[in-house]
Formats: structure tokens, C-alpha cells, sequence
């Protein structure tokens, strides 16, 4: 116990006592012990020695407090003990400073008892963390909480944190008193609980609907305010944690500063925040310099900053060195980073040597990329266990692939469970598998709200589903006449036209059947070439039937020729029945025998007996 440290503590006489909440280590006390004795001190002294000399008891004790400050101890002892001996407790709870330094704890806490008796509330601190230290904890509560109670910054403060330590609910109160006497570390601790408890939400009921609830504000507003006290009192984490505030909140530009104070007081991750704050803002030449600053200090998130900076540049062995710095530091992402930058050179077996290291070592990612390596690879029942350990460590996109991979095998039901546990965290593709099963089980409401996630999250094919979904509700629509004014779309209309959008090409044909329908043709001619240029068949032969209604045969043929061409029955027949009005009925022929084969069922049995008028035809 460095009591030394406390100037509080050393100096209780009115003339030398700072502020009761200033903090001073033993560094720093030192480094004042060591100033030279200005003129103004040198006079001060001859007047106490005065004093002294004409019995002053109270001027004895304050000059052998101000000796034990400049670190004459041999030359206060004397005087602090002959004003002890007249009953000076300020002179008692010095000397117990002063016989703990000199290496005598025991015979310090007496006289530290003495002042404490006598109303010291600074002896009642100093003596409660010597009993702390000693093991004798209810000593120790008892002698810090007459200190706290006195209204002594450091004495609250240290018995708050021996009731955080033992889990008493009462720790806060004290750490809070000590904070708003001025005690900078309790202002920072204080901070750091809240911070905490904003973190965890103030609602334990299960909850989150509204998670900006008027607690939750208050709490981080509070939060902040003690991060400044702590900051503006020169605690060197304290802006770090008041910059991630600000620039949670979008105050960059004071969050830069914050960061930036933090940074030259030697904190490397506030310059590793800086450097991604610059970043972000398109300085990355500054942000390089200050993620070199803070990877020099072991900030292994600056050194993988670093490390994809370089990759980004092509510079891909000075990335690695950076990498393997981060590693270095106990950054697993360094690992991970590593793997995908030998993934992408193709650099297969050290892929799989850093993806191991990090998913070995909780890197959820790293063990997911591990298990589509080895699946890619061909060793299915290698890569299950990591898609399961990166699935249980909260990886949406392992409980997926753990879907597809269940599935592949026929397992539909535990695919299920694993597709559904990925769409409740989001993933877009997990939702549509979801709404897909729904669909097949009959669930309709449950296929829609799934659909409608996934669709939301961009999911073309979830949005042609979901608009199928609701347009087979829709009650039939009267028939249009083309050139008829155009109505409002429906919500069906719109998913459709999404997935349309998106490429989706069957969304394309039913976005343009519904613009036929509604007697927009240029749209719906629009929207079928679109679809019949991405090669969907459906959507050749609607243009060509839409070609056909307008008196554009001849280019109506040459798409129901890509149709048929594309395996499209219908179109087949109806280039035979083309050929055949035309009079080329070894072509139409040719067609129709091809209708047949594709089919449907009963265009195969029309272009039969087509084919076969055009055979009498032919041989008549």
C-alpha cells in the first residue's frame, strides 16, 4: 500500500492539503518531492521553524509534513512525532505515512489508529487499506467506511471497490460518492458500469422491442458525463471510451479529438480507433500512421488493419507481416485474415493450416471458411463438426450451410431446424428456404412471413414466391382491351416487379403476362424481350404471341424459334402451323414432329395430327 501517493493523506494540515478528491500515484508524488524549493516555500519554512522554535504546536506538524513531502524524512520524523506527543492528529496520520515508507507498516497503522480515533478521516482511509492488505477484511470495511462517511473522496473509493469486490450491491453508492467528490478512476469505473448496463439493456423481462427506451438514453447519457469527469481529470482510457460514444452517436468530429488525446497519452487503441476513424473519413495515409503507432504498442486490431491496408495495395507480403504481428499480439482475427489472403493465392494447405489456428481458438468465421474448405474438398464429415462449432458460436452463415449440407442428405426436418435458426438472425437465404418449406407443409401465413423477410432482404426468388403467394388470393381481374388505360398495381405486382428487377426471369414473363393483361403492351413487349434475352423460353414465345397479335409474324418467328430451340412445345407448334400457311410443309412437318416430342401432352396431340395432315399432304 503506496499511501505516499495520497497528498490528502500526507498533508492534512489546512496549509498543505489539496482537494480531498485529487488523485496523485506515487509517481507522481515523488516527482514533486524532487522539484526544487522555490523562494516562496523557503520562506514559508523559515516561518514555521519560528514558530516552531516559540512552541507553535500546529506550525511543528506542518513543517514536518512540509519535510515528508520534499522527501526529508530524517528531518520530519522529529517533528511530526513531538507534535504526535501533543495530541496532533494530522502530525499522527503523517507520521504513519512516514513510518510506512521507512518500511514499518505495523507501527504506521498505530499511529494511523490514533489519527483515525481522533477524527481523521485521511488515517481512517490509510489504515483501512493497510487492513486490506492484510487480509483482515472487516477491519478494513470498517475503518474505509468511517473514512467514506467523513466525506473523504479516497476513503469512498477504496471501500466501494472492496464491496465490488466481494459483490456487495452497495459498492455503487460509495463509487459514485467518491466520483462526485472528484475521484477520477471512480468516475471511470462508475462509467464503465454503466456503460455495461446500457450494453445489457434495462429491461430483464425479454423485451428488446424498443431498445431506445428512455432508461437506456438516460443511462448512457449518464455514462458519458462521468467519462468526461474522468477524461477532463487526465484518466487515460477514459477518452477512448468517450470517443466510441460520440461516434456511436455520429459526433465525429469530437470523437477524433478524444480519440486523438487518448492516443498521445500513449493508449493504442484509441490510435488504432483514430486510424479507422481517418480511414473512414478517405485519409487512410493518416490512418496508416496511426495504426503503425498503435500495432508498435501490440495492438493486434491495428496490425490487421495494417496487414488489409497492404492487401488492399496488392502489397500482399508486407499484409502477411502484419498479419503475423497481429497473431503475435493474441489476435486470432490475424489468423483468420492470413487464411483468406492464402485462400485467394491459392495457397490451399496454409489456407487450412491459419484457419484451423483461429478456429481453434473461437474464431467462428475461421471455423466456418474451414468447413467449406474441407466440403469443398471432398471430406463432407470433416467439415460438419466446424459448421456445428461455428453454428454454436453465433455464425448465421454456418447454421445455414449446416442447412444445405443436412438437406443435400435428404435430412429435411434438422435442416429445417438449422435454416430456421439462421432466418431468425437475419439471413436472407435461410428465410427463403424457410418459406419454401412453409409453402410445401401448407403453412401459408407462416411461408409468407418468411418469404417477406427475405424478400425485404433482397432476395429475388423470395419475392416472386411471395408475390405467387399473393396472387393466387387475388380475386380474378376483368379482361382488358389493349390500349386500355392502365390501373394501380397490386402489392403482388410490385414483389413481381422486384424480382423482375433483380433478373429474375420468371418475374420478367409475369410482370409482362400482367402488363398484357392490363392492356399496356409496350410493357409487357418490354418485359418479355428481357426475359427471352436472358434465355428464358416462356418469355420468347409470349413475345412472339404478342409479335403475332400486332402483325409482326416474321419476328414473331424467329422467337418462338429460340423457344423451341430451348425445349418450349408450344412454340414448336406454332412455327409448324406458321411453315404450314405458308405452304413450307416439310418444314411445318419437321416442327410439328418436334412439338411432339416436347410436349405437353396436349400440344403433342395437336401437332400429331398435324403432322399428319402435313404427311397426306405431302405424299398426295
Amino acid at each position: 500500500m503506496d499511501v505516499m501517493g495520497d497528498k490528502a493523506t500526507l498533508f492534512e494540515t489546512g496549509r498543505f492539503v489539496q482537494p480531498s478528491g485529487e488523485e496523485a500515484t506515487p509517481d507522481e508524488s515523488r516527482d514533486e518531492t524532487a522539484d526544487a524549493v522555490e523562494t516562496g516555500e523557503a520562506v514559508e519554512e523559515m516561518s514555521l521553524r519560528l514558530a516552531a522554535q516559540a512552541g507553535d504546536v500546529e506550525a511543528v506538524s506542518v513543517l514536518g509534513a512540509m519535510l515528508l513531502r520534499r522527501g526529508d524524512l530524517d528531518g520530519a520524523e522529529p517533528h511530526l512525532r513531538a507534535a504526535t506527543a501533543e495530541g496532533d492528529r494530522a502530525a499522527a496520520n503523517n507520521l504513519g505515512v512516514l513510518l510506512h515508507q521507512r518500511g514499518y507498516p505495523d507501527e504506521a497503522a498505530g499511529w494511523w489508529r490514533v489519527a483515525a480515533v481522533a477524527g481523521s478521516a485521511a488515517a481512517a482511509h490509510a489504515l483501512g487499506r493497510h487492513r486490506r492488505e492484510c487480509g483482515d477484511e472487516p477491519a478494513a470495511e470498517y475503518w474505509l467506511r468511517q473514512s467514506a462517511e467523513q466525506g473523504h473522496a479516497l476513503g469512498a473509493y477504496a471501500l466501494a471497490d472492496l464491496l465490488e469486490h466481494r459483490g456487495d450491491p452497495g459498492a455503487e453508492q460509495w463509487m459514485r460518492a467518491a466520483a462526485e467528490r472528484g475521484h477520477r478512476e471512480a468516475a471511470y469505473r462508475l462509467a464503465r458500469a454503466l456503460d455495461h448496463q446500457e450494453c445489457r439493456g434495462s429491461r430483464t423481462d425479454g423485451d428488446t422491442e424498443g431498445c431506445e427506451h428512455d432508461n437506456g438514453v438516460i443511462v448512457r447519457a449518464e455514462a458519458e458525463q462521468w467519462y468526461r469527469q474522468a477524461a477532463a481529470r487526465g484518466h487515460r482510457r477514459a477518452p477512448l471510451h468517450l470517443g466510441t460514444i460520440l461516434e456511436r452517436r455520429g459526433d465525429l468530429k469530437e470523437a477524433g479529438r478524444w480519440y486523438l488525446t487518448s492516443a498521445k497519452d500513449g493508449e493504442a487503441r484509441a490510435a488504432c480507433a483514430l486510424g479507422f476513424l481517418l480511414r473512414d473519413a478517405g485519409d487512410t495515409e493518416s490512418a496508416a500512421i496511426w495504426w503503425l503507432r498503435a500495432a508498435q504498442e501490440g495492438d493486434g486490431n491495428a496490425a490487421n488493419a495494417l496487414g488489409a491496408l497492404h492487401a488492399e495495395r496488392g502489397q500482399t507480403q508486407t499484409a502477411e507481416r502484419w498479419y503475423r504481428a497481429a497473431m503475435d499480439a493474441g489476435d486470432d482475427n490475424g489468423a483468420y485474415n492470413l487464411a483468406l489472403l492464402c485462400a485467394e493465392q491459392g495457397r490451399t494447405v496454409q489456407a487450412e493450416q491459419w484457419y484451423r489456428r483461429a478456429a481453434y481458438a473461437g474464431h467462428r468465421e475461421a471455423a466456418n471458411a474451414l468447413a467449406i474448405l474441407l466440403l469443398q474438398g471432398g471430406d463432407t464429415a470433416g467439415s460438419e463438426p466446424w459448421f456445428s462449432k461455428a453454428a454454436e458460436a453465433g455464425s448465421v452463415d454456418a447454421a445455414f450451410n449446416l442447412g444445405i449440407l443436412f438437406a443435400g442428405r435428404g435430412e429435411e426436418a434438422v435442416a429445417l431446424r438449422w435454416y430456421e435458426r439462421a432466418a431468425a438472425a437475419g439471413h436472407t437465404e435461410a428465410a427463403l428456404q424457410v418459406g419454401i418449406a412453409r409453402l410445401r407443409d401448407g403453412d401459408e401465413q407462416e411461408a409468407e412471413r418468411h418469404l417477406r423477410c427475405a424478400a425485404g432482404g433482397g432476395s429475388a426468388e423470395a419475392a416472386y414466391r411471395l408475390a405467387a403467394v399473393l396472387d393466387a388470393r387475388r380475386p380474378p381481374q376483368p379482361a382488358h382491351e389493349l390500349g386500355e388505360t392502365v390501373h394501380e398495381k397490386t402489392e403482388c405486382e410490385e414483389w413481381y416487379e422486384r424480382a423482375a428487377t433483380q433478373g429474375h426471369r420468371r418475374a420478367q414473363v409475369r410482370v409482362g403476362m400482367l402488363a398484357a393483361a392490363r392492356g399496356d403492351v409496350v410493357e409487357a413487349a418490354r418485359w418479355y424481350r428481357t426475359a427471352a434475352e436472358a434465355g428464358s423460353r416462356n418469355g420468347a414465345f409470349n413475345l412472339g404471341l404478342l409479335l403475332a397479335r400486332e402483325g409482326s409474324e416474321p419476328e414473331a418467328a424467329v422467337w418462338w424459334t429460340r423457344a423451341a430451340d430451348a425445349g418450349h412445345g408450344r412454340a414448336a407448334l406454332r412455327l409448324a402451323l406458321v411453315y404450314a400457311r405458308r405452304g413450307e410443309l416439310a418444314e411445318g412437318q419437321r416442327w410439328a414432329d418436334r412439338a411432339v416430342s416436347l410436349g405437353p401432352g396436349e400440344v403433342a396431340e395437336r401437332a400429331a395430327r398435324l403432322r399428319d395432315a402435313l404427311r397426306e399432304e405431302l405424299s398426295a
